[in-house]
């Protein structure tokens, strides 16, 4: 059994590849996916397990304890056990972190790569936290000679994080909107910060913030402008404010909504005017083909390494 801590996993990693590695997944028979919760006061264990045929099955198991970092400990802790497709052998533990951080930016990422124009040179990254750093390592890869704009609610915090990664700072969100040809979006927000009428023809708007009913990042009116796709229809229509919350008010309805992944070949652009608008909703069976992808390049890395 394998153990895959995050330093030395993720230097085995490149993000094109791993975009490859989730379509390739997506071309497998659909996911079994179940999640598991317990609860003691504050504090959560999360079990996310998925299996595919083919590819074998992942159980992400983090705790959650919210009063860790007064202790000095982090608030999330966790792994990703891997188990091999054709006998349930325990192949691997791979660290927690390493697989959010990947499956994250790397979800949007394959969208991106399908629905951004090929030509993109402003990318606006919307929220200065640990997926916003993320972001622009992935969006660098695949464009890179593009130029990176920064927005955050919170000035200080965005100006330090744009002085840190040496892009572009700028305080006023219509103002970044207006010249980006990517918008990427990772805050925490229960109300709309992206107004569909500062949106450009020809952006491609990328939503990742939201996890709950009660969030939200981008309004009516952007959902309305957009071709919107997820990556699962799943994790997303009935469990993300995002899509639930308009859905229920008939801002959009249900075929407004065009594919998931499990339609890949669907997620095209029409034209460099339109705008496309994909959400990334997450699921335990990202986890599953990203854990599956960094134990191949785990094993492929200490194969050349003894040769």
């Amino acid at each position: 059994m394998i153990i895959i801590p995050f330093a030395a996993g993720e230097a085995n990693l490149d993000w094109l590849a791993l975009t490859d590695a989730l379509a390739a997944g997506h071309a497998l028979p659909k996911a079994e996916i179940a999640d598991t919760f317990l609860y003691r006061g504050k504090d959560t264990l999360l079990n996310r397990s998925a299996w595919i045929d083919g590819l074998g099955v992942a159980v992400k198991a983090a705790t959650v304890f919210p009063d860790n970092p007064t202790k000095g400990e982090p608030m999330i802790n966790g792994a990703v056990n891997l188990f091999n497709d054709a006998t349930g052998a325990l192949e691997a533990l791979v660290d927690f972190h390493l697989v959010t951080k990947w499956k994250t930016a790397g979800d949007s990422l394959l969208a991106a790569r399908r629905l951004a124009r090929p030509d993109s040179r402003n990318i606006l990254i919307v929220g200065a936290g640990t997926v916003g750093r993320s972001l622009y390592a992935a969006y660098s890869a695949a464009f890179p000679d593009a130029e990176f704009t920064l927005w955050n609610r919170t000035a200080s915090s965005g100006q330090a994080m744009a002085d840190d990664l040496g892009i572009h700072w700028q305080p006023d969100l219509q103002t970044a909107m207006a010249g980006a040809d990517i918008i990427t979006s990772a805050t925490m927000s229960t109300t709309p910060v992206i107004k569909g009428e500062w949106i450009q023809p020809g952006t491609h708007v990328d939503l990742i913030g939201a996890y709950r009913p009660d969030m939200r990042e981008a309004d009516d009116t952007a959902l309305q402008r957009a071709r919107l796709f997820v990556d699962s229809f799943d994790t997303t229509l009935e469990h993300i404010g995002e899509l639930k919350e308009p859905l229920a008010t008939g801002a959009i309805t249900r075929d407004h909504v065009l594919a998931d992944y499990y339609q890949l070949d669907a997620f095209t652009r029409q034209s460099d005017e339109e705008i496309t608008m994909f959400k990334n909703g997450g699921g335990a069976h990202l986890d599953l083909m990203v854990g599956r992808y960094i134990l191949d390049c785990w094993t492929a890395a200490q194969g050349s390494q003894g040769s």
